[in-house]
């Protein structure tokens, strides 16, 4: 595949970023950058668009400046960093954009208010989203033909760099392998960072339009893409506000432990220190992840879901992040004993999912590596597959994995039907799986789907039961792209009767999936679509069922259009979330937009049995927990 793209390339190296004009059209070129290959020129896209659907210009302005450091100076041919500074340009309106300089005092000297301003002999790094209606055409279509990926809507990434000269004309350059290497870092550490600033409220003026942050460091590991990591496939890379931010030098930090951020001390008086003697088991530090005895550690007084090593440690994550879920806490710890899932001999972390997933002996195995971030830089649905079902379930013990076969015979009345199912214990039964499988926490996915179409959609249910086919928009697929051999259960699961045809439609559809169709066993068919919803529905058959798992609504503003859309459809839609109190924040959202709650928040039978049980928390979270539909 290299090859070819070495060779398509080669057919346009010619005419792309060729015309009149300055910036992305005066001859600048990836291709034409020494040692970038095309998959790499893949990976820089990648990174853009997740930086741009993160939206960091919702919040930021020319004047919020950051440092960020990538990895070590001695991993650079200069033995210093590249672009220590950043800056966010076009929140305020414009092109949006992502400026990298030299020095802080370069970026100071380029800040204004609303915009960067050209500064003699400073030289900038850009990364400029451009409309793709505004390119060249043989700029876009070797794009299409490489498939790289789009941000937004329309928009793609152009990398160059900028110098204005000292007679003020400004000159463009490609931007040299090294540095687009430490673009890169820098994009995926500030995609993982800035949505972790917190607003000072008593340091910005009410009549201000840009709100200020609290001071602010945070290290993340970052994975450089596979075609270019060599000793390591991991660089930290560190994101301060303002640029220069310092770690505090008592801050206590194991080889493991990757954010550690800057705070002020805590108000003593906010807490009461409550020491735990328990039975001496390892926990792990919520705030600076130091594993210590269970009889050393000191409980938040308010939820008792959160561990800490010290006092210090608890009043430090009070501040920084344990405030806002303290609440979510105390009520999830309330309903444990309701959440729990007692038919589960493996209550495990999805905190550490590695060391479950090794514990398991599924670790980087078949349709299990989706549950972990080893494989965080292989797109959703191109994970490598191997034939057999045993290799897909990660090599479990033959009983330990349901068969691709149909149930045993399963008659209501003396006539063939789909198989209602009531929950876990009753499924594991029928497939004669022994309750340490885990393979439930994959299945979770499609069974929810199948409870949904069998137990709450009654118009759904009566098509299957008539032998009809019922048509489902899944919304939002990420790792059950890669889950399709699970999916099939559900063909089994109908037991002769009916059809479902799953129209999966997303952003993390890769391109080259999207307009493909799957036929996943005899009974279910799957079709993918790149995009998003609202754009996308009018060209896929029509649904009788929508079906959004984990969605996130009170967390993600991307939903306003495709909410618009479901309402004006009328179409049963039925939403998971992972608590209670998610899905009744998800209740206010989906009013907002207009939309009649008709089925209220209920307890999933079949959501996923990995409980979040780890080192340093109690609290019982599960994928796809309760389920609240509307229109129905």
């Amino acid at each position: 595949m290299d090859v070819h793209l070495k060779n398509l390339v080669g057919r346009f190296h010619e005419q792309f970023g060729s015309g009149p004009g300055l910036g992305p059209a005066s001859g600048t070129c990836l291709v034409k950058v020494e040692g970038v290959t095309p998959p790499f020129i893949k990976s820089l896209y990648r990174a853009a668009a997740a930086l741009y659907r993160t939206d960091p210009w919702k919040r930021l302005r020319p004047g919020h400046l950051f440092g960020v450091r990538v990895g070590k100076d001695s991993e650079w041919s200069s033995r210093k960093q590249q672009f220590p500074c950043v800056q966010f340009i076009g929140g305020d309106g414009g092109d949006l954009a992502f400026y990298l300089f030299r020095s802080v005092n370069d970026a100071q000297k380029a800040t204004k208010q609303r915009e960067t301003v050209p500064v003699p002999n400073t030289e900038i790094m850009r990364v400029t989203f451009e409309q793709e209606s505004l390119m060249f055409p043989s700029h876009r279509k070797l794009i299409k033909s490489l498939s790289l990926e789009v941000s937004g809507t329309e928009y793609f990434p152009v990398f160059d760099v900028v110098c204005c000269t000292s007679n003020g004309e400004l000159r463009f350059r490609n931007p040299k392998f090294e540095e687009l290497k430490y673009v890169y870092a820098a994009m995926r550490g500030m995609t993982l960072v800035h949505p972790l600033l917190q607003e000072d409220v008593q340091a910005t003026p009410k009549w201000s339009q840009m709100m200020h942050f609290e001071p602010f460091i945070e290290t993340v590991d970052v994975q450089w893409p596979s075609e270019m990591a060599k000793s390591s496939d991991i660089v930290a890379v560190t994101v301060s506000h303002p640029p220069g931010q310092a770690y505090e030098e008592k801050t206590i930090s194991s080889a493991n432990s990757t954010p550690t951020k800057y705070t002020e001390p805590a108000r003593e008086d906010h807490f009461a220190d409550i020491k735990v003697h328990s039975n001496g088991s390892l926990r792990q530090c919520a705030m600076c992840e130091r594993e210590f005895h269970t009889d050393q550690s000191f409980p938040c007084s308010r939820c008792r879901a959160i561990v800490y090593c010290s006092p210090n440690c608890q009043k430090q994550h009070w501040k920084e992040s344990h405030k806002s879920m303290c609440g979510l806490y105390k009520a999830m710890m309330e309903r444990e004993e309701e959440l729990a899932m007692k038919v589960f001999l493996f209550p495990s972390s999805i905190d550490h999912p590695c060391k479950w997933l090794e514990s398991l002996g599924v670790h980087q195995k078949g349709m299990w590596r989706r549950k972990c971030s080893c494989y965080s830089n292989s797109p959703f649905g191109l994970l490598p597959v191997k034939a057999g079902l045993w290799d897909s379930w990660g090599g479990l013990d033959d009983d330990e994995f349901p068969r691709d076969s149909p149930f045993p015979e399963h008659l209501t009345d003396g006539i063939s039907s789909p198989i209602l199912l009531s929950g876990w214990s009753e499924y594991y039964n029928l497939r004669s799986l022994p309750l340490s499988s885990p393979v439930a926490d994959i299945l979770s996915h499609p069974l929810t789907v199948y409870y949904i179409l069998t137990a709450l959609s009654i118009s759904s249910k009566n098509l299957l039961l008539k032998g009809k086919e019922v048509i489902v928009h899944y919304l939002g697929p990420e790792g059950e792209l890669d889950w399709m051999t699970a999916f099939a259960e559900m063909g089994h699961l109908l037991n002769g009767m009916g059809n479902i045809q799953m129209v999966m439609v997303g952003p993390e559809v890769p391109t080259n999936l999207s307009g493909t169709t799957s036929g996943i066993g005899s009974r279910v068919r799957v079709n993918l679509a790149r995009g998003i919803y609202q754009e996308e529905a009018t060209y896929l058959p029509s649904p009788h069922v929508i079906v959004a798992l984990n969605c996130g609504l009170e967390s993600n503003s991307s939903w306003v259009g495709a909410l618009e859309f479901i309402k004006s459809m009328g179409i049963p839609t039925y939403f998971t979330d992972q608590s209670e109190i998610s899905c009744t924040n998800a209740k206010q959202v989906l009013r907002s937009a207009g939309l009649h709650i008709t089925h209220p928040v209920t307890p999933n039978p079949f959501r996923s049995p990995v409980k979040n049980h780890g080192p340093s928390t109690n609290v019982p979270s599960y994928s796809n927990c309760f389920v609240l539909g509307v229109n129905t």
